[in-house]
């Protein structure tokens, strides 16, 4: 394939600028000016890292910089091309000298700090629409074919079970699992299948109010319990079942708590265990983004541990494969429970997309999805890392954070009491919205906010978080 552009600049390895954000910027002018066009070809980031005599991986994050803000389009096989719809912002620098500019939005948000999306550009789509398609087209199959169990394929419920028993250490058949679509569908029928009007459940406090929802759709009484940096505190959660006898159920998020990001101990996992068995509660473990963990290895989810008795486990692909493929599971060890799930589940949805399960089933078996997860971990860890940055260069002194061990989102507290909403509102003016305080709690004195990095560039990062600085004050 005919790449006749060569790259043309003077490397400043004294600047405070990385050299990889140099060779970005120089594409990027290259792209405005018009030297590179529309559909153009790359030079392979061997051929680049030659020419410019430097180390192949720095030549890669400056491409992962311009596919992630669109400046242009990487295609299996081959290779990196100028992408067809440019962004729609003003020649700009990462230096971070410069200013940076706010456009113009004329009450459009353009951006979003979110609660922790997975960035789509990087989802296998072409691989799983390849897969969709193999599948759709053995039409002999699907036309002989009639409804599917509603606890869903069988085949994909065997590689869930297969991957949670060998990655997550549970000890489950394909006959604990119900193929959902999405989370939220997975809490709705544990819930229902769970709960009668007037049970109470322990949640979180702060937690996911789309949980609580589903929770109290199905007549149940909410008690919030504290989190700290361990995850729910245990002392309040024997003062509640001493005092309220009839706890059914606890929803839980203990691997990346939503949405403060802490990990629940070990000593306060093996805690709840003993006063699940011994109260009698089920345990509702929502585990929604197990998969991006940057440390050695995530912790293993409470319905790992044999000593459980009484558990209902929620987890998604959504997050590893695109947000819009909407699959989840519900697990659980008791048979009675998985009845009433599939009864439910028959009656409001008679089966899942049996297809679109038989074509992940298709990446998982080819790999795809095992090499996604590497390749999406490691570009979450570095997106992480560049968020660091930015927060200790624009927060310094006035907000205090933990650095997350995985998921796709920091918890940001000011030193200082803000008032939210007003704050909120002169963002939105500028076309920036951001998850205020009240979207995770009723408490009023709570002072933090999930801001989410996964689906942001670094130069929308830069902005939101310059933005967000001008008002938060320091410490007095």
């Amino acid at each position: 394939m005919l790449r006749p552009w060569k790259i043309e600049i003077q490397l400043d390895a004294q600047s405070e600028k990385a050299i990889y954000l140099q060779i970005a910027d120089v594409i990027i002018q290259d792209i405005q000016t018009g030297r590179l066009k529309a559909g153009d070809a790359l030079p392979g980031s061997r051929q680049l890292a030659a020419d410019l005599g430097v180390n192949r991986n720095t030549v890669v994050d400056a491409l992962n910089v311009l596919i992630n803000e669109g400046w242009i389009e990487a295609m299996p096989r081959k290779g990196a091309f100028v992408a067809d719809v440019l962004p729609t912002t003003t020649p700009h620098s990462h230096s971070g000298k410069q200013a940076i500019s706010q456009p113009e939005t004329k009450g459009l948000i353009h951006l979003y700090f979110d609660d922790g999306f997975p960035d789509s550009k990087i989802a296998p789509m072409t691989e799983l629409a390849r897969a969709y398609r193999k599948i759709f087209n053995q039409k002999a199959r699907w036309q002989l074919m009639g409804y599917n169990s509603e606890l869903g394929d069988e085949s994909f419920r065997k590689v869930v079970a297969q991957m949670l028993n060998h990655q997550r250490g549970m000890q489950i058949t394909a006959n604990n699992i119900c193929i959902t679509r999405g989370s939220q569908m997975a809490t709705y029928l544990a819930a229902h299948c769970l709960l009668q009007a007037g049970d109470k459940v322990i949640v979180e406090n702060p937690g996911y109010r789309p949980a609580w929802k589903a929770l109290e759709n199905a007549g149940a009484q909410l008690i919030p319990i504290a989190v700290d940096e361990e995850g729910i505190v245990i002392e309040d959660v024997i003062t509640c079942l001493q005092s309220h006898p009839h706890i059914k159920a606890m929803y839980i998020t203990p691997h990346h708590q939503y949405p403060t990001t802490v990990t629940l101990s070990l000593q306060r996992r093996q805690a709840l265990i003993r006063l699940s068995n011994e109260y009698g509660f089920t345990i509702v473990e929502d585990d929604y983004d197990n998969e991006f963990h940057f440390g050695y290895r995530p912790v293993l989810p409470l319905a790992s541990f044999p000593e459980l008795r009484n558990y209902a486990y929620i987890g998604t692909m959504s997050k590893v494969v695109a947000p819009a493929l909407r699959i989840g599971y519900l697990v659980s060890n008791d048979p009675a429970f998985m009845q009433r799930v599939a009864g439910l589940r028959k009656i409001i949805d008679v089966q899942g997309d049996a297809m679109m399960e038989q074509a992940v089933l298709e990446l998982i078996s080819d790999g795809t999805i095992k090499k996604h997860i590497r390749k999406a971990t490691l570009f979450y860890k570095n997106k992480r890392d560049k968020t660091l940055q930015l927060l200790k260069k624009y927060l310094k002194g006035k907000a205090n954070y933990e650095v997350p061990e995985g998921g796709l989102a920091f918890w940001i507290e000011p030193v200082a009491n803000i008032n939210w909403q007003t704050v909120a509102a002169e963002l939105l003016a500028k076309g920036i919205k951001i998850n205020t305080p009240d979207n995770y709690s009723d408490n009023p004195h709570l002072n933090g906010f999930r801001f989410g990095y996964g689906a942001l560039s670094e130069i929308q990062l830069e902005e939101g978080i310059s933005a967000l600085a001008a008002y938060l004050p320091g410490k007095e």
